[in-house]
């Protein structure tokens, strides 16, 4: 099933954030025309490559990732024709995305103004560092500086750390992930009053939104939440790492019951039954001591044991590296994993997260550069001369 099968994107769009929101509507079942500027090789995350890797030039894991199931045209937007012909692609979509430097969607006429007389009912979403208004629009910006600057790494990593950023490009995924859910639903006004629209994510606005509560807290009292020590939650003890006799847990025993549960597990020691234990209030107070008791339990078995002791009644989690995350028989029993079909090499891809009827979405590998630029010219009228001669003119790929 194909949920968004009667969705068209036409996606000026590069490297993670936009590529990764787009990703999500095919992963859905929308068609995502990928442009790919011609002036520069097509996508610059084609070039993104581990020495190890063994894909040929032009293509890449990094590449692959983010642009599974979608189709490619090579095309020179700044030139009069390259223009026309992403006009009568526009006049056939949904939605026009880009994800570029908030001072060009102006000069390149992906905006709503510049094309609605093309197709009224045109969604444009725009992806930008910080915004297209505004004394930043012509910076450039990234991930890790969006961290930086929304807070994020003042509470990553140990109180006496240095500054911490998050392992993973969190604040580009949470940005394409709320342009896909916005495109989805300005098509959604679209289709009912006929009118498209101009839509706006940036990712230092996805970085602030996503303090959520901590946020909150400082601005209704004051508070700056700062590092807790072992990754702890700033209120709620336990619910932490915990040292084992072979690596580290996580136990979050974020709701009163589970206290009493984890206490009976450990066999009811008299060292966990003090009254100041008792509540969340007392047993943050006490921390330190709690964590240096409760170390000296669980760093008397292996990881595995506690694993299955606590299993469904406590909530509990290894911790993992990368390989021990992608190699676990649950991640694997869930249908996480999954192979795609490559014309070069066998590849393995994790899975959308959205499960349809129970079952994993399929995917399909991302397009070589330039890929459907005939096919999608055909569609629009080109005769094969006509495409002939814009190759040669340099103008499509």
């Amino acid at each position: 099933m194909k949920l968004l099968e009667d969705l068209r994107v036409v996606a000026v769009e590069q490297y993670g954030a936009g590529p990764f929101g787009t990703l999500q509507l095919t992963q859905l079942g929308a068609e995502v025309i990928k442009i790919e500027n011609l002036r520069e090789g097509g996508d610059v995350s084609r070039h993104v490559r581990r020495r190890d890797e063994t894909l040929p030039e032009g293509d890449s894991l990094f590449y692959q990732t983010f642009n599974l199931g979608k189709r490619s045209v090579g095309l020179d937007l700044k030139t009069p024709e390259g223009k026309e012909i992403f006009h009568r692609l526009t006049a056939t979509a949904d939605a026009v995305f880009n994800n570029l430097r908030g001072d060009t969607q102006d000069r390149l006429g992906l905006t709503y103004d510049a094309l609605k007389s093309v197709n009224p009912r045109v969604v444009c979403i725009h992806v930008t560092a910080y915004g297209r208004r505004g004394s930043r629009a012509a910076w450039p910006g990234y991930d890790y500086l969006m961290q930086s600057e929304a807070g994020f790494l003042s509470v990553t990593g140990e109180p006496d750390g240095p500054p911490t950023r998050m392992g993973l490009s969190i604040v580009d995924q949470a940005a394409g992930v709320q342009a896909a859910l916005a495109l989805v639903s300005g098509v959604h006004a679209a289709r009912r009053t006929g009118i498209g629209c101009d839509l706006d994510v940036s990712l230092f606005s996805t970085a602030i939104s996503h303090l959520t509560y901590l946020a909150t807290w400082h601005l209704n009292t004051g508070h700056v939440q700062g590092r807790e020590p072992r990754s702890s939650h700033p209120t709620l003890t336990p619910s932490q790492l915990y040292r084992t006799q072979d690596g580290w847990l996580f136990i979050m025993a974020n709701k009163e019951k589970f206290w009493p549960l984890l206490v009976k597990a450990l066999g009811d020691p008299p060292e966990l039954q003090r009254p100041d234990f008792t509540t969340f209030e007392g047993r943050l107070a006490n921390r330190h001591e709690l964590t240096r008791l409760l170390d000296g339990f669980f760093m008397q078995k292996p990881t595995s044991y506690w694993i299955e002791c606590f299993s469904g009644s406590l909530p509990i989690a290894p911790v993992f590296n990368i390989a021990q995350a992608l190699s676990s028989p649950f991640a694997h029993e869930m249908g996480r994993i999954a192979p795609v079909q490559h014309g070069h090499v066998p590849l393995s891809v994790v899975a959308p997260a959205t499960d349809i009827n129970g079952s994993p979405i399929r995917q399909t590998r991302a397009p070589d550069y330039g890929e459907r630029t005939d096919a999608l010219l055909a569609e629009l009228g080109y005769r094969e001369n006509d495409r002939a001669r814009l190759r040669a003119q340099g103008i499509i790929k």
